[in-house]
């Protein structure tokens, strides 16, 4: 084959050389809010939160989860706790609130794309903004998952020089084995 007398190789040919770190890096680093983590017990959205975590405990996916998340499951019931709890270490990347993030926070509530009631929501797009995660998932229809709202966050991202943040629900990115 030409390419190999010249000495080039073939990604197909290089792929065993790829190292782990290198797959890591390559794997979507997902930022899960609590609505997620809950979805495993609730009726509507169960199927698609816990095909997502297994996803998460098979590594083919990270699971950015925030001390804002954590925090928030500390009144949640044992049995949703234990969700979290479920996935290994080497699946988990944690990430905690900044003065940066919480910048940018305030920066959505001035720009009126949530009020202050809602500030957590807020935070953790901001939180996912300045982490540059691939995607953010949620049940929270109304104030995160929302197209205007969407829009609005990646509008004050663009501005203040972040790139647009992915917002989905779970059921947009687990894998799915039939189409």
């Amino acid at each position: 084959m030409l390419i190999k007398e010249i000495g080039y190789i073939t990604l197909l040919e290089c792929m065993p050389l790829i190292k782990k770190q290198e797959l890591e890096k390559m794997k979507q680093r997902i930022y899960v809010d609590t609505s997620v983590i809950g979805g495993c017990e609730d009726e509507e959205f169960s199927r698609w939160s816990i095909q997502l975590f297994e996803e998460f405990q098979q590594g083919l996916k990270t699971a950015v989860i925030s001390n804002l998340t954590r925090r928030e499951l500390e009144g949640a019931p044992e049995s949703v706790k234990k969700i979290l709890l479920s996935l290994s270490y080497t699946n988990i990347e944690n990430v905690v609130l900044t003065e940066i993030a919480e910048s940018l926070t305030q920066n959505y509530i001035d720009d009126r794309v949530v009020g202050a009631r809602h500030i957590a929501d807020a935070q953790h797009i901001a939180l996912a903004s300045v982490e540059r995660v691939d995607v953010l998932v949620s049940w929270n229809f109304q104030h995160i998952v929302n197209i205007d709202r969407i829009h609005a966050f990646n509008s004050v991202n663009l501005t203040l020089g972040y790139p647009m943040l992915e917002i989905r629900s779970p059921r947009e990115v687990i894998h799915e084995k039939e189409i």
